[in-house]
């Protein structure tokens, strides 16, 4: 059986759960117990379990990771929140030379079991120090592993697989996602990590997208359908480890390659991908891949200069055409929405 709810209310059912299922989770963060409660996704935790397991801390992003990291290696699952990624740059040092290391230092022999969730996002003149999605930064790193869930169902149970296992993770929201809707499993399922999800079958182009970029790439999909036009669409999910086997796979059916990165063009996770597919794909090519992704300059404040910075569902069907030398219109994808907030249509479930 399964419930509708929104990306939030997934997130709080799986920590909920999770707590429930064990003593040793506690959440902290800067706002975990303030009046919104992280954009709602920790409402009720300090009511249920107590000021000792959910609790709000200093602004001081390096000492809460080193507080989370020891309390980790004490025997407690923490799960960290840190309200912008932007934020936690204070903090690197910590989870890149600590965290990571741990379990490879010592032989596996000790780990550390703590969740990072980070929020990442866009729009409402956010500015270029408070809407960096900076993903790759920790996709980079050996020791880490890296999940960005776009759909509810995917959120819930990924956050509970992330706090349960023995090493840390490092859980990315986009803001944009939180009111999303979709279907969540009443019972325990398992979305594994490092696992990826083919959510449109096609055979005539891939397409990866990942976060927010995904729900572009379904607009896209679905209107390039109409067409005669189908492109199978890929939700990463995971970013360290990635599918490889089931990008390839993908890859080899249809010869078309796109990759959509909310993080800027140089060294993203997009380029990671390309360079991965042509080393193993070059055969089934049957164009050069493609990759949409924001330009190598930061996102300016105002919403004039940020207009055309994120590429979105029209710029899809644009490399679509390119790609397979058509050309279809997409004048049924633009809306009068202002830009920087999701359009009408964002809805779901998908």
């Amino acid at each position: 059986m399964t419930k509708e709810l929104t990306y939030t209310q997934a997130i709080n059912e799986a920590l909920h759960e999770s707590m429930d299922a064990d003593k040793s989770v506690i959440v902290f963060g800067l706002g975990v117990d303030d009046p919104k409660r992280i954009f709602g996704t920790t409402a009720g935790l300090k009511e249920s379990y107590g000021e000792g397991r959910v609790f709000d801390v200093p602004t001081a992003e390096n000492a809460m990771t080193g507080f989370g990291i020891g309390a980790a290696l004490g025997g407690l699952r923490p799960v960290m929140v840190h309200q912008r990624l932007d934020f936690f740059l204070l903090a690197m040092d910590q989870l890149v030379n600590g965290a990571a290391k741990w379990h490879f230092m010592f032989g596996g022999a000790a780990s550390v079991p703590i969740t990072v969730r980070l929020i990442v996002g866009r729009g409402w003149g956010q500015g270029p120090t408070h809407s960096q999605n900076l993903q790759a930064w920790f996709a980079h790193i050996p020791g880490l592993k890296v999940v960005m869930p776009t759909f509810p169902g995917d959120a819930k149970a990924l956050l509970k697989e992330s706090i349960n296992d023995n090493n840390p993770v490092v859980f990315i929201e986009h803001r944009w996602l939180h009111n999303l809707r979709g279907n969540v499993d009443d019972v325990d399922t398992v979305t594994s990590l490092g696992k990826s999800k083919v959510i449109r079958e096609g055979k005539h182009g891939t397409i990866v997208g990942m976060s927010y970029m995904t729900i572009e790439a379904l607009r896209a999909v679905d209107h390039l359908k109409k067409f005669g036009i189908e492109m199978e669409l890929i939700d990463l999910i995971s970013l360290n480890p990635i599918d490889w086997p089931l990008i390839f796979k993908s890859l080899k059916k249809t010869g078309n390659l796109i990759v959509l990165d909310t993080g800027t063009e140089t060294c993203n996770v997009a380029g990671e991908i390309i360079a991965k597919c042509s080393e193993n794909c070059w055969p089934s090519l049957k164009t050069a891949p493609k990759r949409l992704c924001p330009p190598n300059f930061p996102e300016a404040t105002s919403a004039n200069l940020t207009k055309n910075y994120h590429p979105t569902a029209i710029d899809i069907v644009k490399a679509v055409n390119d790609q397979l030398e058509i050309s279809f219109p997409f004048d049924a994808l633009i809306n009068s929405n202002p830009h920087d907030v999701p359009g009408d249509w964002f809805k779901g479930p998908f």
